[in-house]
């Protein structure tokens, strides 16, 4: 049953990518890479991180065969086929992604085309290199799929790769990664284990932003973010996703709002609109986040200077209808029924800055 913890019963088939976590794991690469049957690998980033992917292309030698530095947010299918042409004309059979969700979504992208194989070093905590799951956008819309030759074969998680990324860009990347826990503790097909991986994920990171925050280069609190990020990630690649994932990618995909910023808007609001159907849900997070889970997650990114709100993230305030219409379309499931007038007021929240109301709240 939808919202309900603990489980009664379950399924669970674990994904089977393989992953190295530690500091200064990326000096196994190559030995990864041409373990995973890569004889010539095309390195892939976005065009600011192109001087990463330069040293890592150095460092895999003659394995590499160059670096494609044009990846871009939302995975535009114009730009996959763009690397699609550079994968084809090199004779590639596997690519190396170097970055967060744009560059890890191009990597899974060319290999829902090819069948290439995946090597993938994030440098965020958005967590989709634990996913089966690809989503691209096409003439303003952003579809999602998922299929096994989208998952990638091995993710080297590497801490001191995230040293560097700001804090700004570290708070709303991690609050992005929390999203995908909380939805899976009232997903329809979530199981005990994605449970427990959910809430030491979120506690992980709860923990960790602050102390990033206020020193960025602290590494106790990057490798607490990153393994949060990680045990996020595997929840998102495992469970279904619901109201906030639809609203995040239509915001996203429609509208060209930045990835994690919209996670990071958008997911107390969203908490707040399932908080009725998921009491123990719910619960079970005030523990980590407070009497008011949804108030609680607001005050985290207010507190730690991320946007909380869609004007801020320059939507106009005529698109909250649109919006509205988008995220009723194609029907998916969520532990509380969708309704338009409820989503809108809950988008309207959301675009304004005002806290959540958590309706229901015990």
């Amino acid at each position: 049953m939808i919202g309900t913890l603990p489980r009664d019963s379950f399924r669970f088939n674990p994904l089977p990518t393989r992953v190295l976590f530690g500091a200064g794991t990326r000096s196994a690469l190559a030995e990864e890479v041409a373990a995973a049957g890569i004889t010539r690998a095309l390195v892939l980033t976005t065009p600011g991180q192109k001087g990463m992917g330069e040293e890592i292309a150095q460092g895999l030698g003659d394995l590499a065969v160059g670096v494609f530095g044009g990846a871009a947010m939302h995975t535009p299918t114009d730009v996959t086929q763009v690397a699609l042409d550079a994968l084809t004309a090199a004779g590639v059979d596997g690519v190396v992604s170097v970055g967060g969700g744009s560059t890890i979504g191009l990597g899974k992208a060319l290999a829902a085309r090819t069948g290439v194989a995946q090597v993938v070093l994030p440098t965020t905590y958005a967590g989709s290199e634990m996913t089966p799951i690809l989503g691209e956008t096409e003439d303003g819309l952003k579809t999602t799929r998922s299929g096994p030759e989208i998952q990638p074969e091995v993710v080297i998680y590497d801490i001191e790769l995230t040293h560097s990324l700001p804090a700004g860009m570290s708070v709303t990347s991690g609050i992005n990664a929390i999203a995908h826990a909380v939805e899976a503790l009232y997903a329809p097909n979530g199981n005990p284990v994605m449970d427990a991986l959910a809430l030491e994920g979120i506690r992980a990171l709860v923990g960790a932003l602050p102390r990033i925050a206020a020193d960025p280069a602290g590494g106790a609190g990057r490798e607490a973010a990153l393994y949060g990020a990680w045990l996020c990630g595997t929840c998102l690649g495992n469970v279904g996703m619901a109201l906030h994932h639809k609203l995040c990618h239509t915001l996203g995909g429609s509208f060209g709002l930045p990835h994690a910023e919209t996670h990071t808007v958008i997911l107390p609001h969203a908490l707040a609109y399932n908080a009725p159907a998921v009491p123990e849900v719910m619960a079970a997070l005030r523990p980590i986040l407070g009497d008011d889970p949804a108030a609680g997650l607001h005050a985290l990114a207010r507190d730690l200077g991320a946007p909380v709100s869609l004007r801020a993230l320059d939507l106009p305030e005529d698109a909250i209808d649109r919006a509205t219409e988008l995220s009723m379309q194609a029907r998916y499931p969520n532990p509380r029924p969708l309704e338009a007038e409820a989503i809108r007021a809950t988008l309207a929240r959301a675009w304004a800055g005002d806290a959540p109301i958590s309706e229901g709240k015990t």
